[in-house]
């Protein structure tokens, strides 16, 4: 997996529409890029295929779940 301190080749976000894969109110989203080992990517996409849930549903889900994790270790509060 990449290292998450590596710095990206560009600072510049670019804001991506949201779609039918995206959240449906109207936030802002931004695409961004992972590396995932292929043994996962495979359990990912037959997860999202027998439950009918976008594989990038699980994804936020699964950084939501990671910030909840990490904000309560950080200085007891908040990242």
């Amino acid at each position: 997996m990449q290292d998450a301190s590596a710095i990206p080749m560009s600072s510049e976000v670019t804001p991506a529409s949201a779609d039918s894969n995206g959240p449906a109110d109207a936030e802002s989203v931004v695409s961004t890029h992972v590396l995932v080992p292929i043994e996962e990517v495979h359990k990912l996409r037959e997860l999202a295929r027998r439950t009918r849930i976008h594989q990038s549903e699980y994804l936020r889900e699964a950084v939501d779940d990671l910030l909840a994790k990490y904000g309560k270790l950080a200085n007891g509060g908040d990242l």
